[in-house]
């Protein structure tokens, strides 16, 4: 082996091992996950389990029945992404699944006249950001089904297991720690305050914005009030905190089973600040796909929600290789 090589092989060992201190570090500690063939990274905080009271009181300013009855509920330790997943990422996911989707609907080679560009978003297409922002902006308007099909593509990247977090956890996360915990939102209760903490409709003058341009919680997350909402994994079921105080469920989340409601968290850039609530609860709606012309419509993609995206968590304790797989292994309930 030459000189060259030799140096090349080692600089590529080097890398080979700093990418894997990265994504397994070696106590319970914040890392950054490095996006394996590119120059993309995404930071992950590490959220400590614990014991949080979900949902909110009757008294709480904007409260609504379906974050009732507040109940105790115990949180495993989870990772969970600094910021919403971006477009610069989730550019990379989109150009291979668009042209699945393509030669799935149209096996004998697409026809761009039977189908709406539009549904099919990304660097050879429509830019589904709406001119509102693209690199360094959280990426939007996609379906539940495309936000767990990316963290299956993630796995494949780069070998650590990530999903969406349960509604529980989202809204633990969200809460942070210290006496705010309680409140309702993560800072307190002054709604004042809230413009410190997140873009909504009383500063966003109409879009969303770049990532990370608000104070953090406590536990280090950004954008977790407004910005764009985000995906939870569960189906939205309006008594369901009803149904787990009367033991009729022990799950800790709502599996989905139909196309809508599911559950977002969080609130936007176009909402009012009760909607931004750590305990507030948003169901998807067949209204978030209103534009697509298509029939069956676009499993991959939503065509009037551009208030909406994800973050995706790790839990600390990996599920075995045949639990990873059933729940990259979903088929899309058709939309028609």
């Amino acid at each position: 082996m030459d000189l060259k090589r030799l140096l090349h092989s080692v600089a590529l060992t080097a890398i080979t091992v700093a990418t894997a201190a990265a994504q397994t570090p070696t106590a319970f500690t914040s890392y950054t996950q490095i996006i394996t063939g590119s120059n993309q990274t995404y930071p992950m905080v590490a959220i400590p389990g614990g014991k949080f009271m979900m949902g909110s009181l009757p008294a709480e300013k904007g409260h609504k029945p379906d974050e009732a009855p507040r109940h105790s509920v115990t949180i495993e330790p989870f990772w969970m992404g600094k910021f919403e997943v971006t477009w610069d990422i989730y550019d990379l996911f989109t150009t291979k699944n668009i042209e699945k989707e393509m030669a799935t609907r149209y096996p004998d080679g697409a026809d761009l006249s039977k189908t709406d560009a539009t549904t099919r978003p990304s660097p050879s297409y429509v830019d589904m950001s709406f001119g509102m922002g693209r690199s360094g902006y959280p990426a939007i308007n996609m379906t539940q089904y495309a936000a767990i099909k990316f963290c299956a593509w993630l796995y494949d990247k780069t070998g650590v297991f990530y999903r969406l977090p349960t509604e529980a956890e989202w809204e633990y996360a969200c809460r942070g720690t210290g006496p705010n915990a309680s409140m309702a939102y993560s800072f307190g209760n002054d709604v004042k305050k809230l413009g410190e903490y997140a873009v909504f409709n009383g500063n966003s003058e109409g879009s969303y914005k770049k990532i990370g341009t608000k104070k953090p919680n406590s536990f280090g997350l950004h954008d977790m009030h407004g910005n764009v909402m985000e995906w939870t994994q569960d189906q939205y079921i309006e008594d369901y905190y009803k149904q787990k105080a009367t033991g009729t469920v022990k799950e800790p989340y709502a599996p989905t089973t139909t196309l809508y409601p599911n559950s977002v968290r969080g609130g936007s850039w176009d909402d009012d600040p009760t909607v931004l609530r750590s305990a507030a609860r948003t169901p998807s709606a067949p209204a978030w796909k209103v534009l697509d012309p298509q029939s069956p419509k676009s499993d991959w993609w939503l065509t009037s929600a551009s208030f909406v995206g994800f973050r995706v968590v790790r839990p600390a304790k990996t599920p075995s290789p045949a639990e990873i797989r059933a729940y990259y292994d979903i088929k899309p309930i058709k939309d028609y």
